[in-house]
């Protein structure tokens, strides 16, 4: 298979999708063969795209087992490639279980086995145990986000997974950082090495620039920032879920709409929060470096450390959310008093002085709509839209993005339509269903 390979062709074509950057191209090239490989790339550059494409051509329709299995840290990345997969519109299913989603809905999904499983290692080896996943058929394991796999302790439940597929004949390993050493119980033959860590066309784009805060506590630095930067788009980074919630009551207390994000939130909460991001109706998210790598989240102009990351990694990933794709942005850190710029920081970036004249950024013109119910309703995207146009009045460039989840859905609408639209759609149904309207906070 390659590009011009008629799946993949029209696979590229229901994503919208026009052109292969060089590492997608490289990857499909290799990936032609049933050979294990380690591909290195940068956070954001496509690595999703470049192991599910040569997929299409080894899966069977007519084999119903599960034929390929992706193992990834998190649930966001698990949800990502299933919606990826999904949009490519191949004819074959695919599934997703994680850790927090509904057992017995995973349960029903694979008593008629996908063809593509993704999930989490210790969700994965939970069906092999209760006898409701067989892997004998699986001939490619992608592990994704491998080296974050084993930061997050993930190695005995891995290794338990890879023992329970016997014929495999292709291991892809997937990570934005070096590898300096691969565990054995991954059983690598010879892999090709693909790296392109090195070629990170950003670098020249992105601005990092420091702001030293005079007080130890830099809430108010952080106000003052948030302020000169205006509308932008924006991540603040911290390091702990207690001060992401802290700094989240502050900017609450100050009047700036915001979100905040770590793993210490329910799914259905992660889900909202990132759903508001992508869709305009949240401009500012306070996150732990859970957001930093492995979520599709737009593009940023500005990637702020509240605190210093643990690590040169840690900041590359983070700073690698902003000036991505030949774009412009900005990277500040904030230094308060007896903090030094740690070594992988240049001495000499520029020093942004803030004023004490603070502005609050206007709120964004979208904001989202919560509707409760989904798939499992029968209720898609068009539904929606006639169902918003018919009965809330809404006029097409009054509705941005929607997305339809299992249980329910998220519509982005204008702001000052909002209201509105729950009024006049109040104990109305969609096909048939009633549903529940209500602003999504």
């Amino acid at each position: 298979m390659n590009p011009m390979d008629p799946k993949a062709a029209q696979a590229l074509d229901h994503l919208n999708i026009f052109q292969l950057n060089a590492m997608q191209e490289a990857a499909i090239a290799a990936m032609q063969k049933p050979q294990d490989i380690i591909l290195l790339s940068p956070t954001g550059s496509g690595k999703t795209l470049a192991f599910l494409l040569p997929l299409l051509s080894r899966l069977q329709a007519d084999l119903k087992q599960v034929q390929a299995l992706v193992l990834v840290p998190s649930r966001e990345l698990a949800l990502q490639i299933e919606d990826v997969f999904k949009k490519m519109q191949t004819g074959f299913k695919i599934n997703c279980c994680y850790g927090g989603h509904n057992i017995q809905t995973e349960i029903n999904n694979l008593s008629e086995p996908p063809a593509l499983l993704v999930g989490t290692p210790g969700r994965v080896i939970d069906h092999i145990d209760r006898g409701t996943l067989n892997l004998d058929a699986v001939h490619t394991v992608v592990l994704d986000e491998f080296d974050k796999s084993l930061e997050f302790g993930f190695h005995q439940q891995m290794e338990y997974a890879m023992r329970k597929m016997p014929h495999l004949q292709q291991r892809i390993l997937t990570s934005a950082t070096d590898l300096a050493e691969i565990p054995e119980f991954v059983g690598l033959h010879t892999p090709l090495h693909l790296n392109f860590l090195a070629q990170r066309d950003s670098v020249e784009q992105l601005q990092i620039k420091k702001i030293v805060s005079p007080e130890a506590d830099k809430l108010e630095t952080l106000l003052q920032l948030i302020c000169k930067l205006g509308e932008q788009a924006m991540l603040v980074f911290l390091n702990h879920r207690d001060a992401v919630e802290r700094v989240s009551q502050f900017l609450d207390e100050q009047g700036v709409l915001h979100d905040y994000f770590h793993g210490g939130l329910d799914q259905n909460m992660r889900e909202r929060t990132l759903t508001k991001f992508r869709n305009g109706s949240s401009r500012i998210l306070i996150t732990t470096d859970l957001a930093a790598r492995g979520l599709d989240i737009p593009e940023i102009a500005a990637v702020i450390h509240y605190h210093l990351p643990i690590n040169e990694d840690a900041f590359t990933h983070r700073n690698g959310r902003t000036a991505r794709m030949h774009a412009e942005g900005a990277a500040y850190v904030i230094i308060g008093p007896g903090e030094r710029l740690p070594y992988y920081v240049a001495d000499d970036i520029p020093t942004v002085h803030l004023s004490d004249k603070l502005q609050l950024p206007a709120q964004p013109v979208w904001a989202t709509l919560y509707i409760s119910k989904g798939k499992k309703a029968k209720i898609n995207k068009i539904d929606i839209v006639g169902f918003l146009s018919k009965k809330g009045g809404l006029e097409k460039d009054d509705l941005g993005l929607i997305m339809v989840k299992d249980d329910c859905a998220y519509a982005a609408v204008k702001r000052d339509k909002i209201k509105e639209v729950i009024r006049k759609t109040k104990d109305e149904k969609i096909k048939g269903t009633k549903v529940i309207l209500e602003l999504a906070r």
